[in-house]
């Protein structure tokens, strides 16, 4: 289930609180209601169940999670709802929405409160209700009770509710400082709940219980945390970091495992893959092993399939020659994006094939693996069974009939397809026929894994996204089936069994098994990661993108579970969502988004990418990255913000202070942000811990934020110029600022390690470690210490710069109308192909309509668009384009010679186009074009030849023993280009050409009287 909230409300954390006492798993979704895509909510928080219905009434979803309690507990969540949040929103309100009477009317309610509770230890009776929490989740925001007495019942009471393991659980999750209930003037249409007008008439001789509001978040800092504050702030050696050459575990250690799902290596990864596992890793090994902990990070590229074997043919290389293109092409993105793996394999290494064939017969010997006939297609001329993207036929589905479906799917209805029933279905390879055969294949039996499967999920998944959780139990509510591991291809593993000899393991059996091997590459000693001794703790944290999950929660848990050899499984993954490209998707084929190599070349910094994308980071919902939103962020919270702080501070300490960091004396401001700090510290640390990436950087954002006010505020350059006591808390604000900079340097590090290294250079100091179990701020920089030169760090994207970019990779465009209507065609049938692989993955994946509907439902209305627009482009044609390109001229002969220069080289242009991407909408209309362009060529060739004038001709005829030998030479180059081009076999490329050359031997018989040699090139071939 979801909560849809906004950020900071106080009834969010009501609902938050309810699911964690009913023992349920809810998705907290923040958004914002002027969003168009959340038209259909009226009120925050809304809960949306599984089966999609939703609730917004906080006493409806009470009685959902704990039924009916008591009826005086449903008088108390009726009176929380219409007097109490009511009158706690008019008296924390600021500017002119505050109301200087409500404070009497919240007095009173405080006092009923208050007398309640002097009898009953709850409020609904001797044990706890949901109207302790609603009550409770209300006076829970920072500085509501602040200053509060003679409430000595309330304050023992929201204590031991604060206390309760449940409400930790929740706090943990959402900090009682960020709430605030001006958040509730965004939770409705209605400007929150000013417009419920106060029961003023209810008694106001309560006396002043509470404070007035606090004015400011200092007003929030407690007692303790300003002890804590100052009792921290003193100057311990740091430790240096001693980075081992070669990273094991260690008993009594915290160990932790982290890996990258393996990108594959047939393609460029643009940001979206770049964010979804690989940054998102590294950031986080980043800031682990600046925790202290033992880490490694493992990644690779994925190299055994079809879809390699797919690549290689329309690139015209091996297999082995594609992966070691895009290896190394992956391997050097990567390295300019400063991803610092311990060790960056692949799968296609003879440690792979050891592990995993190994792993197989483990698999075999504990009784897991079934033999099943599967019917497929067989190409008889290639010798080999046919993976479903090795052929292509006319769609089966009625109505549809496009000849050039897939044999996993049809790109024109969308819908999915079996090979073994595609009408008319042809090899991708040789274009032959296939025929249906059985196959002998094997299949891991996950029904038989299932019970320890389920056991060992109920134990971890609290470690994993929601949205992994969710995935995982669609897979297991719908039950287990067994699922293939071997395919008839070349290129991948041999199965090492008995009449599979010539079979190898599907992908997805082998894949995960590369962090072994790839482990196993970074040190002989990979046993002690992956089979710790029974004494050494491991955890496995596993970043991904969510069409992932299933391969890593279900299927290869399954597998290790079955193996039982005490393997190391995941303990905590990682799922993002998905990073889509200014509100669509990234196409290569149309340059269409920012892929790897694009973003070297804009000339911004890589850590400015870095911070962007971890900023952007799809952690909870689908996420967008924008050209603009990209300058905003660098403008103002790098430039502005981040680095006008830190460059304010050393420059003013290198010219008043000769670049000496002077002696430091906390006075309360000074230990009031110091304890501040600390709250962000302890925020950043508690987001890290649980790898939420983006709320890492809000709270180091925030730390610089204090430490500009404090800067502005103070104003050091004002105090130099006064006496000898404002001189000296003028080095006080100056000492202070440059140790808080030392410490977002350390906090910096994992999202922009290249920055952060300047910025220790700047401070003449070096990184040290986050003490994860104490996140107080400490003096990292005594009195005495000498910086170094101060720059500035980051410099600001201009906005033509930006527009200039954002021109540049928004796809090529083209200023005809009916290119333009095509082009928009193009993209809607793009997004309806990628919306349609998201509904194919997700109904694999689950039975449950209440997970993959609102995606059919995204599908539809991109297909309704797709339709309107198709019928709107059938007006435009690129005949007029081709006419027009056709120059008139006098002769039949120029004018035969001239198109059939055009024809060759249009022909050329419609093969780089096929080869270079497989979307039809892209290469198409230039098959249009080529095609009327051939037309136009045969009826030239059919005219009669015009007479020659002679008063104009001046030159003999030429002799005809030439003609022929020009045209026997024409033969011979068209029919190896023929020969060349059905190798490739695809017919709507070398068909044209076989007309040329029928068209070549005609005109060649008009010339020498001989019939047609229909089989002289076959002749030629045998000799």
């Amino acid at each position: 289930m979801i909560i849809y909230t906004n950020e900071g409300n106080p009834l969010g954390l009501q609902l938050l609180m309810l699911a964690k006492f009913a023992k349920r798993t809810a998705q907290v979704q923040l958004v914002n209601l002027n969003d168009a895509k959340y038209k259909d909510l009226l009120v925050l928080p809304t809960m949306e169940l599984d089966n999609g219905l939703r609730l917004f009434s906080g006493a409806a979803i009470a009685k959902y999670f704990l039924g009916d309690e008591s009826q005086q507990r449903d008088e108390w969540l009726e009176w929380s709802t219409t007097l109490l949040a009511p009158a706690l929103a008019h008296h924390m309100a600021v500017g002119h929405r505050a109301d200087p009477n409500a404070l009497p009317v919240l007095n009173n309610l405080v006092k009923k409160l208050d007398d309640h509770l002097k009898n009953s230890s709850y409020l609904a009776g001797d044990k706890v209700t949901a109207a302790d929490i609603a009550v409770w989740s209300l006076l829970a925001p920072d500085g509501t009770l602040k200053g509060a007495q003679n409430v000595d019942n309330l304050r023992s009471w929201y204590g031991k509710i604060k206390a309760l393991s449940e409400v930790q659980q929740v706090l943990g999750e959402q900090s009682l400082k960020d709430l605030s209930f001006n958040a509730l003037q965004q939770a409705n249409r209605y400007g929150g709940l000013h417009h419920v007008p106060l029961k003023r008439s209810i008694s106001t001789d309560a006396g002043k219980l509470l404070a007035e509001t606090a004015s400011t978040v200092a007003d929030t800092i407690t007692d303790e945390e300003i002890s804590a504050a100052r009792a921290a702030f003193i100057y311990n050696k740091p430790q240096e970091f001693a980075e081992p050459r070669t990273v094991l575990p260690k008993a009594g250690e915290r160990n932790v495992l982290i890996t990258s799902a393996l990108p594959y290596v047939n393609n460029v990864p643009h940001l979206g893959n770049i964010i979804g596992c690989v940054l998102s890793a590294d950031i986080f090994a980043r800031y682990s092993r600046a925790a202290g902990y033992n880490t490694l990070l493992i990644c690779g590229t994925d190299e055994y399939g079809t879809a390699t074997e797919n690549k290689a043919l329309a690139e015209n290389m091996t297999p082995r020659e594609i992966c070691d293109k895009y290896f190394e092409l992956h391997n050097s993105i990567y390295r300019w994006f400063g991803i610092g793996f311990d060790y960056f394999g692949r799968t296609t290494t003879q440690e792979q094939t050891d592990i995993v064939q190994e792993a197989f017969k483990d698999v075999y010997n504990a009784g897991y693996i079934l033999t099943e006939s599967v019917e497929q297609l067989l190409c008889q001329k290639c010798d080999r069974f046919l993976a479903d993207r090795f052929v292509e036929g006319t769609c089966p589905h009625p109505g549809c009939g496009y000849e050039d479906a897939r044999g996993d799917q049809c790109d024109k209805c969308g819908k999915l397809v079996n090979a073994t029933e595609l009408v008319r279905p042809r090899c991708k390879v040789c274009n032959t026929a296939p025929v249906l055969r059985s196959s002998e294949q094997l299949f891991l039996d996950l029904p038989k894994a299932e019970p320890q499967l389920r056991e060992w999920v109920d134990r971890v998944e609290n470690g994993w996204t929601h949205n992994a959780r969710v995935i995982t139990r669609a897979w297991l509510r719908e039950g287990l089936k067994p699922r293939c591991i071997t395919r008839d291809l070349k290129w991948g593993i041999p199965v090492p069994h008995k009449n599979f000899e010539k079979k190898v393991f599907y992908v997805w059996f082998d894949a995960p098994f590369g962090y072994v091997s790839m482990t196993k590459r970074y040190t002989k000693d990979y046993e002690q990661w992956w089979r710790p001794d029974a004494n050494t703790d491991v955890q496995l944290f596993q970043f991904m993108a969510k069409d992932n999950v299933p391969f890593h929660s279900v299927v290869w848990p399954s597998v290790l579970l079955a193996v039982n050899k005490g393997n190391t499984l995941v303990s905590h993954i990682m799922a993002t969502e998905y990073l889509n490209y200014e509100d669509g998707k990234f196409s290569k084929s149309r340059g269409i988004g920012v892929f790897g190599n694009d973003a070297q070349e804009t000339g911004i910094p890589a850590d400015v990418w870095r911070f962007y994308l971890a900023s952007a980071r799809p952690e909870g919902q689908d996420s967008s990255f924008s050209w603009n939103d990209l300058a905003a962020r660098n403008n103002s919270e790098l430039l502005n913000n981040l680095g006008n702080f830190v460059n304010r501070a050393l420059v003013f300490c290198e010219k008043n202070f000769s670049s000496t960091v002077p002696h430091v004396v906390l006075a309360q401001d000074e230990v009031v942000l110091l304890a501040l700090i600390n709250r962000e510290l302890r925020g950043y640390i508690n987001s890290m811990e649980k790898a939420k990436l983006r709320d890492g950087i809000r709270h180091l954002l925030a730390i610089s934020r204090h430490g500009n006010g404090y800067m502005q505020t103070q104003q050091p350059w004002v105090l130099l110029k006064g006496n000898a006591d404002q001189k000296t808390h003028a080095a006080t604000i100056i000492g202070l600022c440059i140790n808080i900079a030392c410490l977002l340097a350390n906090l910096l590090f994992p999202y922009m390690p290249s920055t952060a290294r300047q910025l220790f250079a700047q401070l003449n100091a070096k990184q040290t470690p986050l003490k994860a179990d104490k996140p107080l701020t400490t003096l990292l920089l005594p009195a005495g210490h000498k910086i170094g030169k101060p720059s500035p760090l980051f410099s600001k994207l201009e906005q033509q710069f930006i527009n200039e970019l954002k021109a540049k990779y928004g796809g090529v465009q083209d200023t005809q109308t009916a290119t333009s209507q095509q082009s928009n065609v193009a993209d809607l049938e793009a997004a309806v192909q990628a919306q349609a692989d998201q509904v194919r993955q997700l109904k694999a994946s689950t039975k449950d309509k209440t997970v993959w509907q609102p995606e059919v439902s995204k599908l539809l209305e991109l297909k309704k668009q797709l339709e309107a627009a198709q019928k709107t482009a059938t007006t435009a044609t690129p005949a007029a384009a081709v006419a027009a390109a056709i120059p008139q001229k006098s002769t039949q002969s120029s004018s035969v010679q001239d198109l059939e220069k055009m024809v060759q080289a249009q022909g050329e242009k419609v093969r780089q186009l096929k080869s270079s991407t497989k979307d039809k909408a892209v290469w198409q209309p230039e098959v249009n074009v080529l095609l009327d362009l051939k037309k136009q060529l045969e009826a030239a060739k059919a005219e009669p030849p015009a007479p020659r004038a002679a008063a104009t001709s001046t030159q003999a005829a030429p002799d005809a023993a030439t003609q022929v030998k020009d045209l026997e030479d024409k033969i011979t180059k068209q029919g190896e280009k023929v020969r060349t081009l059905k190798a490739s076999g695809d017919a709507t490329i070398w068909k044209p050409e076989v007309d040329i050359l029928l068209n070549l031997k005609k005109e060649l018989s008009s010339l020498t009287g001989a019939p047609v040699a229909g089989a002289q090139g076959k002749n030629k071939k045998k000799k």
